[in-house]
């Protein structure tokens, strides 16, 4: 059946009819309305009209947002408080004439910001993504002539053509449809191509319930259509989207605020300090101004921790690495971190929870229920009656069914070379046809004669087969209603032609309906032999076969992972643009809603008539959201923000982009994904797995522990350099270190022990504690009472050792050498009691598990040896040879601060407590 919309007479012509256009809703009006408002008929527009009209509104592409230049975008990656004091430390080195340094620190600087220059994927890629979404090519009438056009030639009242296989090239308000269906997942989110028709829609009609419109960019499934450019460019429903994702803000993710907050916090205490050591030493012990400088420069070189955003990056490196292993590709090094602090997991439905596969679960007949096994177009699994194989042979009832199924049936099922199952045609046709090839129906004997196509208008198709004993049969395929208006019999025991139960099958399809499943009826007849023609009137008098519930199936690595997402702290919700019921029924089978309560639903058009407050309110409660568009999706992400939510949203749909930029961490599907889905988000999913999400936040928090445990373990490095100093000043002693000692120090610790904490495995139990704070700062109290603590330790350790040499009579030379020497062995007795913050480290586990931890301690001492005897490092840095009375008082007390050091990480536990 074809849908048709009368031509109307023209209105006048010219660019006149876009100053009066305004909000219109042309899914609402009939089709001769829209085309008498867009001053067109079905006749098209001549080239001439074409041509003003496209100097009016401009090309028919999405626009191209002024990109930074790249030397801004390049520089904006020095904007942090952490490199400002890399720089100010650059910028102390050369102030004290030494060169290397300041060169070393200045690439340490550069090559921070190259990796995140090149690492982290620009917003206005997201926007290409999109970009590449648009069809190349329309068939279009123009002076009265169907010609092939540039998409971006079109413009609002040209009269274009579609059929299977096309991609959309513009909005359009559809003037005829016939058997038109369209795939609009990547746009709605729905799993099943959306019938089309030219039938107006309600004002209030959400952009999946817009039958009467195609939109630009989704691709026609089935059947053909005739439509009119109502929209083209930033004006049609992916514009719109396009438009969404550049208003939204980016956030910041929780590491990134709390480093800022500590190198604020970080510097503000160095230029204090440094002040108060101006102060005192002039005022108390009356030192020269220059020498004054000198220790002041001295101390804040000490105090700077240069190496932070180096380790943190690098430590971020490799965690992108891990993560890659496990089939989740960082795009955004922050990202990595981010998901550690998940709280909540928005995920969308089809293709990310669900196979994308429509499958069929559950075959009724008039005598048995039977089970489908198996998931997805994969022809794996069979059928089965109460547990026992139900094979085709001694079950002539389904047979009957599964024959029909297959034969009136135009989907074919095949394998790709990469062993993937897809559908060619309609999906629950395809499930069908699977249900066919698992049971090993045999088909290959019937020959069609003639059919009958799927309408929207009739909602089922017919076939009239001839089978291979030479029999003629009628079988349809459709909507269960739709059949049982067609049918007066149904299947008996015997195969035989018994009276219509209509009741008992109204209430098969009202249960499998409440479990989320599509139904589908077949039916029969014969047919006259020799009959050669079939119509729809033809289609009368049917037996009833049975019912076969189709579902898009959740994945079962799925239920696993949101069960371990909910024992990790951390909810999931579903936000998706399919049906209210069919999405709280897969719900229900993934154990969405926390220890088996109901699963509360909220649709679209409730949420439309919420004020966010009022959504605000709700958000946390509840658990599935449908028939959503994506600015529901982005008021979603901001309400569980407000609650300080951190936010991790997954799609593959372009409908999940702007949901996905605005979230803290977007992950997009890396196989179905759309590429504006995958250049919006952060982390993409190699294998499309919701349970990879699961892994990647365990690694997402293996990494945050190792950043704070890097971050403990270098700060008291500085902290007790810096202290060494500003004791000897507030004494007015010898400096026991020098600067370039203390360069000296920091450099064989970055390059050694610093990088050895990013290996660490995860921690016992990672999964079971909640997620932290976001308000959590990266140094908890705990952690900053450690890191005081340990710069006490190795700094009082330092200084007593250096004095201990010189009472006993050391040269300088020597006693500045002990004390660095002692300075390099605390650090490394403290690097083992930092590998366990959570817990003791006094256990055999500390000295296994790493072997990187025992490479950079070997590294080190060889360093060290190199200093300490070396005759080029005593000129260098003022070293001298220290025998083996020094050595064992500084390995003695090495020994003491790694005790020392678990008795404070054992009282900050307690306070915490």
């Amino acid at each position: 059946m074809t849908s048709t919309a009368h031509d109307r007479p023209r209105r006048s012509a010219g660019a006149d009819f876009l100053t009066d256009l305004g909000e219109y809703r042309p899914y609402a009006e009939d089709a001769h309305e829209v085309l008498d408002r867009l001053g067109t008929t079905t006749g098209g527009l001549t080239s001439g009209e074409a041509a003003v009209r496209l100097d009016t509104v401009g090309p028919n592409r999405l626009p191209t947002a002024p990109r930074p230049h790249v030397l801004a975008r390049f520089l904006s990656h020095f904007d942090d408080v952490l490199i400002y004091i890399l720089l100010a430390a650059a910028v102390l080195k050369a102030f004290l004439g030494d060169w290397v340094d300041f060169t070393v620190i200045l690439v340490v600087a550069v090559v921070n910001a190259l990796v995140g220059f090149l690492q982290e994927g620009q917003a206005e890629r997201a926007l290409d993504g999109i970009r590449t979404m648009l069809s190349l090519s329309a068939t279009v009438r123009r002076d009265g002539e169907w010609t092939d056009v540039d998409s971006q030639d079109l413009v609002p009242g040209d009269v274009v053509r579609v059929r299977s296989g096309d991609k959309v090239p513009a909005d359009l308000r559809l003037v005829q449809a016939t058997n038109l269906q369209v795939d609009e997942s990547a746009l709605t989110g729905e799993s099943v191509p959306a019938a089309k028709d030219v039938a107006p829609v309600g004002t209030d009609a959400g952009v999946g319930d817009r039958t009467s419109m195609l939109f630009s960019g989704t691709i026609v499934a089935a059947g053909t259509g005739l439509g009119v450019v109502t929209s083209t460019g930033a004006g049609t429903e992916i514009g719109r989207i396009q438009s969404l994702i550049a208003d939204v803000d980016a956030l910041e993710t929780p590491l990134k605020r709390q480093l800022g907050r500590l190198g604020t916090l970080l510097s503000r205490g160095i230029l204090v300090m440094a002040f108060a050591m101006l102060v005192i030493g002039r005022v108390i012990h009356d030192f020269e101004l220059p020498d004054l400088v000198s220790a002041a420069i001295g101390f804040a070189v000490a105090a700077v921790p240069e190496g932070l955003p180096a380790l943190v990056t690098i430590t971020l490196a490799l965690g992108v690495q891990q993560m890659a292993r496990r089939n989740a590709i960082t795009r955004k090094l922050p990202a990595v971190e981010a998901l550690g602090s998940v709280t909540t997991i928005c995920s969308d439905k089809t293709g990310t929870l669900t196979k994308n596969e429509m499958t069929a679960r559950t075959v009724v007949t008039a005598e048995h229920r039977y089970d489908v096994e198996g998931l997805g177009y994969q022809p794996t699994g069979g059928v089965t009656l109460a547990g026992a194989p139900a094979p085709l042979a001694e079950h002539a009832d389904l047979r009957a069914l599964v024959l029909a199924g297959a034969l009136c049936n135009d989907a074919r099922v095949t394998a790709d070379d990469a062993g993937r199952w897809g559908v060619v045609g309609q999906p629950t046709e395809g499930a069908l046809r699977t249900l066919a090839l698992k049971t090993d129906a045999d088909t290959s004997g019937a020959r069609r004669v003639a059919a009958v196509p799927f309408e929207s208008a009739n909602k089922f198709s017919a076939t009239l087969d001839l089978l291979p004993d030479g029999d003629l049969r009628v079988h349809a395929l459709g909507a269960p209603d739709r059949l049982l208006d067609r049918a007066t019999t149904q299947r008996g025991p015997s195969g035989e032609a018994v009276p219509l139960d209509r009741e008992h099958w109204e209430r098969a399809v009202d249960e499998l309906g409440s479990r989320g499943l599509r139904v589908l009826a077949t039916a029969e007849r014969p047919a006259a032999p020799g009959t050669a023609t079939l119509d729809l009137d033809d289609v009368t008098s049917l037996t009833l076969l049975g019912l076969v519930g189709i579902v898009d199936p959740p994945r079962p690595e799925a239920v696993a992972a949101i069960a371990d997402c909910h024992r990790a702290g951390i909810a999931v919700k579903m936000i998706t643009g399919d049906h209210a019921g069919t999405a709280v029924a897969i719900a229900r089978e993934l154990g969405i809603v926390r220890h088996g309560g109901d699963v509360e639903a909220l649709t679209g058009a409730e949420l439309e008539a919420m004020s966010q407050e009022q959504l605000r309110t709700r958000v946390q409660d509840v658990d599935v959201y449908a028939r959503t568009s994506p600015e529901h999706k982005i008021r979603i992400v901001r309400a569980l923000q407000s609650h300080r939510e951190v936010v991790a949203m997954t799609g593959d749909g372009v409908n999940d982009a702007p949901a996905l930029t605005r979230a803290d961490v977007g992950i997009a599907m890396g196989i179905k994904g759309t590429e504006a889905t995958k250049e919006a988000a952060e982390i993409v999913l190699a294998d499309d797995n919701f349970a990879t999400i699961e892994r990647a936040v365990e690694e997402g928090r293996r990494i945050y522990d190792n950043i704070r445990k890097s971050v403990v373990f270098l700060l008291p490095t500085n902290g007790a350099q810096s202290l060494v100093i500003l004791v000897a000043v507030l004494f007015g002693l010898a400096l026991p270190l020098t600067p370039v000692q203390i360069l000296w120090v920091n450099l064989v610790t970055a390059i050694t022990l610093s990088l050895a904490l990013a290996y660490e495995p995860a921690e016992p139990g990672i999964m079971d504690r909640p997620p932290r704070s976001p308000k959590e700062p990266v140094l908890s109290r705990p952690a900053l009472a450690v890191v005081v603590w340990a710069s006490l330790l190795i700094g009082g350790a330092t200084l007593g050792v250096f004095l201990v040499e010189k009472q006993l009579g050391a040269a300088d030379g020597v006693a500045q050498t002990s004390a660095v020497t002692m300075l390099a062995l605390g650090q490394m007795a403290f690097l083992f009691s930092c590998r366990f913050l959570n817990g003791s480290s006094l256990t055999w586990r500390v000295v296994r598990g790493n072997r990187v931890v025992w490479i950079a301690v070997g590294a080190l001492l060889v360093l060290q040896l190199v200093f300490n005897y070396a005759p080029f490092m005593h000129s260098w840095f003022g070293s001298a040879p220290i025998g083996l009375r020094d050595w064992g008082l500084t390995v003695v007390i090495a020994l003491g601060v790694f005790l020392l050091s678990e008795a404070g990480k054992a009282v900050a536990h307690r306070m915490r407590a």
